[in-house]
């Protein structure tokens, strides 16, 4: 049976995203945060990314508020005892997601799936905070999550099939495309890029090319819609070392190791877009 109620955990930019796609394909959805000013926040960027694609004609103009009445925001998780399917999408911690998967494995209905937006850590290890292994999966979704097409899907051992078919349903409901890993460090999608970007660093660090001429000629010559620096910047270079310690820690390989330009940047509050300062200024 296709799920009903979808709650998301975490209103920033990936979760405010995860929930305008579900509300756009029609499920109720319950959006989770324990900063008021960030649910509010995240409500409005939601509501203004459709009217946005309403005026594209991407979506009819009377759509918006429909799409906007299957949303509700709350900051008290004993309200998602009536989700089928809950999808975290809070920071990049081992710890942090754990202790939340525990406190949710708690609440929920017996056969509701936990899903994880991580990029990276194992949802193994995941899964051991819970009483349901079966039901923990992963669901990486790309940045920005309502243009972006592909979602990444991440099975565990424990993972059962039931959980993997209703997932591979909602993917499909979502209209995007879903690709499968197992489940190691990075997955399929940062297990390339984010060498990739740490080699940009590097190429940075060791004077090269210019920041420009590097993305410049990696958009050029590979087709990329933007170059791995200004993607780096799009990211957060936080996460990105974030990541790489994950991929170092999990993939036992030298060659994840951040470079320290990177390491650098972080140091000093050089994050990228959302502090107005990393390879670029904004």
């Amino acid at each position: 049976m296709m799920p009903k109620v979808i709650g998301v955990v975490g209103a920033g930019q990936m979760g405010a995203g995860i929930a305008q796609v579900f509300a756009q394909s029609g499920f109720d959805v319950l959006l989770l945060d324990t900063n008021e000013v960030g649910l509010q926040k995240a409500v409005q960027s939601i509501r203004t990314s459709l009217e946005k694609f309403a005026a594209k004609g991407k979506i009819p103009i009377d759509a918006v508020a429909d799409i906007m009445a299957h949303l509700r925001t709350t900051a008290q998780m004993s309200d998602f005892a009536a989700a089928d399917v809950v999808i975290e999408a809070v920071t990049e911690d081992l710890k942090v997601k754990s202790q939340l998967f525990k406190s949710l494995d708690q609440i929920l209905k017996a056969d509701a799936i936990l899903a994880s937006n991580t990029s990276s850590i194992s949802i193994a290890k995941l899964a051991e905070a819970t009483q349901r292994p079966g039901k923990v999966i992963g669901m990486h979704f790309m940045n920005p999550v309502p243009l972006m097409p592909c979602v990444e899907v991440i099975v565990a051992d424990a993972t059962n099939d039931t959980t993997f078919e209703t997932i591979k349903g909602l993917v499909t409901k979502l209209g995007k495309t879903m690709v499968v890993s197992k489940d190691r460090a990075g997955f399929i999608v940062n297990r390339i890029l984010m060498p990739m970007i740490n080699e940009a660093a590097y190429a940075v660090q060791e004077n090269l090319a210019s920041v420009q001429d590097i993305d410049t000629a990696m958009k050029l010559s590979c087709n990329f819609p933007m170059g791995p620096l200004t993607l780096a910047d799009f990211i957060g270079l936080d996460t990105v070392v974030n990541i790489l310690d994950v991929m170092q820690d999990g993939l036992v390989d030298p060659k994840f190791k951040p470079c320290p330009l990177l390491l650098d940047y972080v140091q000093k509050g050089w994050l990228g877009r959302k502090s107005g300062k990393g390879f670029y200024q904004y």
